[in-house]
């Protein structure tokens, strides 16, 4: 193994530069994007409906958003063991909110992602690579998750004017071909494929949930379909890494389908504000752990108590 895989990259002033400018253009794009927005909202309306929100329901969906990011990071533990990395869970979910963190609120810094790959290749020796292929699988299986919720949905939106046998016909092709490639050419990080997968589907279930609390929020008794459909659609534009946080795109997904899917536009523009909220009052927690640096390897397993046979843990 070389150093170049074990140590991390000094970053060139070039490097400096991109980021700086990426996080310049993130900017440019956010604003844009939320310029647009509350020209099609006014911005008042979806400020009154943030102060008279039930703040119990509120709580709820903070919990809930909390529960789902307990199995977010439960998932990437099937994820890091097809690879031989036994993570004690309490560490990996001390980790996984410190990356959501930096995700969240260190767009122009070294990411969430790039911190865990970073820790576990210092720590583990493992090759890079190999912890990050783990972690996109990872976020593969969120994607497919939120494609199939969203099959599942479209049955209960009549203004999708598609038999549900085309979106339905598409995905199962597509994983059929998501599968096939993963397991022919990344055959090793398929081990617990399933597991993982299935804990998706409970991850973005619980995110569906959240903003179902945020809608009982407002004493909604309308149509909850459309604004679950639209709120899916908006996340997965939002992986695109154009925005802080997906700040603006997800609002302006939001405003462009209110009107085929009849919604409530400010309803709709404040469903996503309020779900950035929340995944930011989440995210917070992640700070503790660059204060207190310490806590945050407390139950890091030895190298060889992370490399255990695969029979010995049952995580």
């Amino acid at each position: 193994m070389t150093d170049s895989e074990t140590l991390p990259k000094t970053k060139t002033w070039k490097d400096t530069l991109w980021s700086a400018t990426k996080l310049v253009l993130k900017i440019v794009v956010t604003s844009g994007l939320l310029y647009y927005v509350f020209t099609k909202v006014p911005f008042k309306e979806v400020k009154y409906k943030l102060l008279t929100a039930n703040y119990w329901w509120m709580g709820a969906a903070v919990f809930v958003f909390f529960l789902s990011s307990i199995v977010s990071s439960w998932r990437l533990l099937s994820f890091f063991k097809s690879i031989n990395l036994r993570l004690d869970p309490k560490f990996n979910f001390r980790l996984y909110l410190l990356g959501m963190f930096y995700n969240f609120l260190l767009p122009g810094g070294i990411g969430g992602d790039g911190y865990k790959i970073y820790l576990l290749n210092k720590t583990y020796k493992l090759p890079a690579k190999k912890v990050f292929w783990a972690i996109l699988f990872d976020r593969l299986s969120g994607l497919w998750a939120i494609g199939l919720i969203i099959v599942a949905l479209i049955l209960f939106v009549p203004q999708v004017e598609l038999h549900i046998a085309i979106p339905a016909s598409i995905f199962l092709l597509g994983t059929a071909i998501y599968y096939f490639v993963a397991h022919k050419f990344f055959k090793e990080y398929t081990k617990n494929f399933f597991q993982g997968h299935a804990k998706a589907v409970l991850v973005q279930s619980l995110q569906v949930l959240t903003i179902i609390m945020v809608l009982l929020g407002q004493g909604f008794n309308g149509k909850f379909a459309p604004y679950l459909l639209s709120f899916l659609i908006s996340a997965l534009a939002a992986v695109v890494p154009i925005s802080l946080g997906g700040a603006g795109a997800r609002e302006a997904i939001f405003t462009q389908l209110s009107v085929p899917f009849h919604m409530n536009v400010a309803l709709a523009v404040f469903l996503s504000i309020s779900f950035y909220i929340i995944s930011l009052i989440v995210s917070l927690l992640g700070v503790y752990y660059v204060l207190r640096p310490s806590r945050l390897e407390e139950g890091l397993p030895t190298v060889q108590e992370a490399d255990q046979p695969p029979a010995a843990t049952n995580q």
